[in-house]
Order: structure tokens, then sequence, then C-alpha cells
């Protein structure tokens, strides 16, 4: 007779559920016309990040290519890649396990 197994408890709250669901980002490419100065500061405008936050995804972006500079759900990254467009700042979103 086979010993039985047991299965691990995958149970999942429904607001974790919705949450990976609803998870996106809003990415913030590397280019060829905008300061490095113009970037760390348009992400201490808008996202109201601490200098050093914000000098660090800066370099993130210029040295790795991007950056996910915020998280959220799809509307809200939406909003936030269409202020990074208005700051003339190239950015898109995708979902955030991607």
């Amino acid at each position: 007779m086979p010993a039985p197994t047991t299965v691990p408890d995958t149970t999942v709250e429904a607001d974790e559920v919705t949450g990976l669901a609803d998870a996106w980002v809003t990415l913030v490419w590397n280019d060829p016309v905008n300061l490095m100065s113009y970037v760390s500061y348009v992400f201490q405008t808008y996202f109201r990040y601490p200098r050093e936050k914000a000098e660090r995804l800066m370099r993130q972006v210029h040295e790795e290519g991007r950056a996910v500079v915020s998280t959220g759900n799809r509307e809200a990254m939406e909003v936030d890649v269409q202020a990074m467009h208005g700051y003339g700042l190239w950015a898109t979103l995708q979902r955030g396990g991607e």
C-alpha cells in the first residue's frame, strides 16, 4: 500500500489574487535626449521620491536602459506613463510579473 501524500496548503486570499492580477509597472527607458539631471528631477517632482532614490533610478535607466519607477493597478500606471510622456520621457507600462 503506497504511503499517503500530503498536499501543501495553497489557499490564497481573494485580496492577494486581485493584487497579483492587477499588478502593473511603469517603465522609464533610456533616451539620447534628456539629461540625467532632468530625469532625476522628474522622479523627484512627479513621484516625490527623495533625491537618493531618484538618482538611483535615473542611474538604472542610464546604465541598464530602463527602470521600474512605479507599481500599482493598470489605471494608475497609465496615468504615470502619460505623466512621464508629458515630461518628455519615454515610458511604457507592463504587467508586473512579466
